[in-house]
């Protein structure tokens, strides 16, 4: 393969919502989108090789050549395309924490699968499902990259023709509380590693009633969001790995409050119906949290990732 000469010189803008996967009893399968986002801005040059700049989150930390995420993310779209990769240089703006349970990896992802997007605009067509396609591949499965992709609630799951997504539109009440330790992380594989590979029957049938009831929350009854986070399938597995997690969880959904691991967590997730609602479970996280939490209310985030093409100079 040749380098097409209309990569040359390309840059593209790039913006990826954080997410927050599971939602409680939705294990692998529901994402919500959020207003916290990685802005990064990819150029193409002749020259092969990648140069990366962090700022923000990451910054010192994440990878600044070929083995980046966002690199990798590119390349794989590029390769999937059947089209020379060009040089790459990517500035990236992070303000999505990592190992919280907040997609930043996800993000990392689909942050690349939309720059690739854009650097390839009018030379490969991406529709909707090969950019779920493509960020599947990277991450494995797309309960992250979904909502980060298409932004609002999404359902997700795997089919004949690969992973598939339903997008919905969250009520206008509910006010997402993400509360974030400021000390501690947990990765997404040691997170599974903590779930047994079969569960009781009568585990799997309150789940799928609680997964449907908080599909009908989230979308028309946010007064049912507490009875509908509840799960039997991941939380009470993976409690005794993040303690702090859970007797906080425990200490909100005791006064009434719809808390949830956020993805594999450690940080958790409030989805409360209205803001004053927020605002008193925030007043509790304050009152009772015993180490360092950083807390965020934040907004659904209904675009998902952006992605704009600027002319080669």
């Amino acid at each position: 393969m040749t380098l097409d000469p209309r990569l040359v010189g390309r840059r593209v803008s790039v913006r990826v919502p954080a997410t927050t996967a599971n939602l409680g009893p939705g294990f692998d399968t529901l994402g919500l989108a959020l207003s916290v986002y990685d802005e990064l801005e990819v150029t193409a040059a002749a020259q092969p090789g990648a140069h990366v700049e962090v700022h923000g989150v990451g910054e010192g930390a994440v990878e600044t050549d070929e083995s980046n995420l966002v690199v990798r993310s590119i390349a794989h779209v590029f390769e999937r395309a059947g089209v020379e990769l060009p040089g790459l240089r990517l500035v990236a703006h992070n303000a999505i924490p990592h190992g919280r349970g907040m997609g930043s990896s996800g993000a990392a992802i689909v942050g690349g699968v939309m720059a690739a997007r854009g650097l390839l605009d009018g030379i490969v067509d991406l529709d909707e499902d090969a950019l779920l396609a493509r960020a599947t591949e990277l991450e494995g499965h797309p309960d992250n990259v979904a909502p980060a992709l298409f932004g609002g609630l999404t359902i997700a799951w795997m089919g004949e023709r690969g992973p598939q997504h339903k997008r919905l539109t969250v009520h206008r009440g509910v006010s997402p509380l993400v509360c974030v330790p400021e000390a501690s992380t947990m990765s997404t594989a040691m997170a599974r590693t903590l779930q047994p590979e079969q569960v009781p029957h009568s585990d799997a049938i309150f789940n799928v009633s609680r997964s449907a009831l908080l599909i009908a929350a989230l979308i028309q009854s946010p007064e049912l969001l507490h009875t509908a986070t509840e799960d039997r399938l991941h939380q009470s597995y993976r409690a005794a790995a993040m303690p702090e997690t859970d007797a906080l969880i425990q200490v909100l959904r005791r006064a009434g409050f719809a808390a949830v691991v956020s993805g594999a967590g450690p940080s958790i997730l409030v989805l409360c119906a209205d803001p004053g609602e927020r605002l008193r479970a925030a007043e509790l996280v304050e009152k009772h949290r015993a180490t360092p939490w950083s807390l965020h209310m934040l907004a659904v985030d209904v675009l998902g990732a952006t992605v704009v093409t600027h002319p080669a100079q």
